[in-house]
């Protein structure tokens, strides 16, 4: 589904850097990347990392899934090619964000590790961390307030991450949580704590 650049298409610079956005804000600019299957806590986690932020005085955006399915991405659906597109499209917006001197919460199954990759690569080594949410299936099923895994296991619902298509673990994320087991609480803290090491945030 992607095309190729127009001939007489142009990067335009900005005319304030990324490094004096920072100073600005006081703070780094990074993407944290939520994936786990469906109901694994990617989206309450990054709403709950994006309050603390804000309580810091950080310029966060967190981005969701369902949400960008609502508007830019309105016209894929969950086939592998339109999967890698959507994966494609937030990365590119996600990035420009970084770019902006934000720091973005990106929360999406996205549940390829090529996928991951390929948006991993559009970032300079330390911009991205990838954040495992990584709760067990039946946890999952047992939180899901949508009905999806009862609709999927039923067939009404095709390429459904877990039951009718697969989830790639990650082999190499920044941070694993036990999102199954750890309250919301301690989660938060262990990426806040882990920002900060990284003198992403004070």
């Amino acid at each position: 589904m992607q095309g190729q650049k127009p001939e007489n298409v142009f990067w335009q610079h900005d005319e304030i850097s990324r490094e004096e956005r920072e100073r600005l804000n006081g703070h780094k600019s990074a993407v944290l990347w939520f994936t786990g299957l469906s109901g694994a806590g990617k989206s309450t986690l990054a709403r709950a990392v994006s309050r603390v932020l804000y309580t810091h005085g950080c310029q966060a955006v967190a981005l969701d899934g369902d949400n960008v399915r609502h508007g830019l991405n309105v016209d894929l659906g969950f086939s592998r090619e339109d999967r890698e597109e959507n994966i494609r499209r937030i990365a590119e917006v996600a990035k420009l964000f970084v770019d902006s001197g934000m720091i973005v919460l990106c929360a999406f199954i996205s549940p390829f590790k090529s996928d991951r990759q390929s948006a991993r690569k559009r970032f300079s080594q330390h911009e991205f961390i990838e954040i495992f949410c990584d709760a067990p299936l039946h946890v999952c099923e047992n939180r899901d307030e949508k009905g999806l895994y009862k609709k999927a296991r039923a067939g009404k619902i095709s390429e459904f991450t877990g039951i009718s298509s697969p989830y790639e673990r990650p082999d190499d994320c920044e941070l694993s949580l036990d999102t199954g087991a750890l309250p919301v609480e301690e989660c938060v803290t262990r990426i806040v704590d882990y920002l900060k090491r990284r003198s992403i945030i004070k």
